[in-house]
């Protein structure tokens, strides 16, 4: 049975504050912040947590062996003399953020039949450039069953960036969908991350059909307030669209050509007027997880329906707050708001939706390992607890003793999971 499963990237023993993202505005703004790593896996832990008491089923991501020495070596250099930009992108713990992990096609919208993962390149960020391989590595041993094609990057100088800037609307998670590429062409003096080539790409790999296949551009403005990805200021689940007023450059037509192309989409806008770009961008509003409530659910407050998963940022927002509890007061598929605190990582530019990546796949056919329950949330926080560092200012990021914790903790967790083929990757 096909149903929506929320793959969460545990936040890694290397997290840190290096500002090493521009158009991240959370990120550069808080570089040289001394972090908590273990309060951040924590955070996330306690995020999974609450979504299996909504009854969603969750799977995991580990983090990545850090510091990543094979990059280095390809760079001629080494952690102990690496220049500390070097340094600081080889330690990175970006890869905690797995909706840039690939794009995800499910089988009931690809040709063959089957679901499709590519695996994103990132290439417009140097300290993201070399996650692909680690990430890939997890694919294939989390998707190996024949139900799945698990794809290599699309190669650059075509940046893609996952999941991230990619929507999927349908009547229902297992229903044929319409699949939304959400590309940039300019973000003023930011970088636009995704490129239109590269999601023509994956679209072509993962068989999709040409008139259930949407690329649409990203506003210039929404770039520059600090939306480097799409899923800062639009998300989609199932037969809903929930977007700020000014996320698209062309709102109008796009919204045409989804109405046409699923005649019972709802869309969902977000007056600017009401809640503008930057409070949007700053409070993390569309980096909610959109989800469905099993129906009957007793999670669910006003039955089957939807809920908002959102950071407790959007909760302190006064203009966004407001305006959604108008939304949930009303008579729309949007019944709850359910807030989280994964301050460590917005504290670094990603908010709870940041974190996961939506598969929908018979969980049957997904290697046990990478779906967690209650008590495998339990081991993880064990390891968390007593292997994470409670702290990392920037400059601790030249001490060997931490580079010594970080690859202790990690193999503690691998040896917890039993996941030993991730041991070097």
């Amino acid at each position: 049975m096909l149903t929506e499963i929320n793959f969460d990237g545990l936040i890694g023993p290397s997290h840190n504050y290096a500002g090493l993202s521009p158009g991240n505005l959370a990120a550069t703004g808080n570089a040289g912040r001394v972090s908590q790593p273990r309060a951040a896996a924590l955070e996330g832990i306690a995020k999974m947590r609450a979504n299996l008491a909504l009854g969603l089923t969750q799977g995991i991501l580990l983090p990545h062996a850090r510091p990543d020495l094979p990059w280095l070596d390809s760079l001629a250099t080494d952690y102990a003399t690496a220049a500390p930009h070097l340094r600081a992108q080889a330690m990175s713990a970006s890869a905690m953020w797995a909706a840039n992990a690939a794009t995800v096609s499910p089988a009931p919208d690809a040709a063959d039949g089957r679901c499709h993962l590519t695996v994103a390149n990132l290439v417009t960020m140097p300290h993201r450039s070399h996650e692909w391989p680690g990430t890939l590595a997890q694919l294939r041993l989390a998707f190996a069953d024949p139900a799945f094609a698990v794809h290599g990057p699309v190669p650059p100088p075509f940046g893609d960036e996952g999941a991230a800037n990619h929507m999927r609307l349908c009547a229902t998670h297992d229903a044929p969908g319409v699949e939304v590429f959400v590309y940039g062409v300019s973000g003023g003096p930011f970088p636009a991350r995704q490129h239109r080539e590269a999601s023509a790409a994956v679209a072509r790999r993962h068989r999709l059909d040409p008139a259930r296949t949407l690329f649409v551009a990203q506003s210039e403005a929404a770039i520059a307030t600090g939306a480097f990805h799409n899923d800062v200021v639009a998300v989609a689940n199932e037969r809903v669209l929930f977007a700020h007023e000014q996320a698209f450059a062309d709102p109008d037509a796009f919204y045409a050509e989804l109405r046409a192309a699923l005649p019972a989409v709802e869309i969902i806008i977000v007056p600017a007027d009401r809640v503008s770009l930057a409070d949007a961008v700053s409070s993390y509003l569309f980096n909610a997880q959109l989800v469905s409530l099993p129906a009957g659910g007793a999670a669910s407050a006003r039955g089957a329906g939807m809920a908002l998963i959102l950071p407790s940022e959007a909760r302190d927002n006064a203009a966004v707050w407001g305006w959604l509890q108008e939304l949930v007061a009303g008579n729309g598929p949007i019944r709850q708001l359910d807030v989280v605190d994964v301050r460590q990582s917005m504290a670094n530019g990603g908010g709870p939706a940041c974190l996961r990546l939506r598969v929908v796949a018979d969980p049957a056919t997904i290697d046990p390992r990478f779906l967690v329950d209650a008590a495998g949330l339990d081991r993880i926080a064990a390891v968390v607890e007593a292997h994470w560092p409670e702290r990392i200012a920037i400059d601790d990021l030249a001490d060997p003793a931490l580079i010594t914790r970080v690859e202790a903790a990690r193999a503690a967790l691998i040896e917890a999971l039993g996941i030993v083929e991730l041991t070097y990757t």
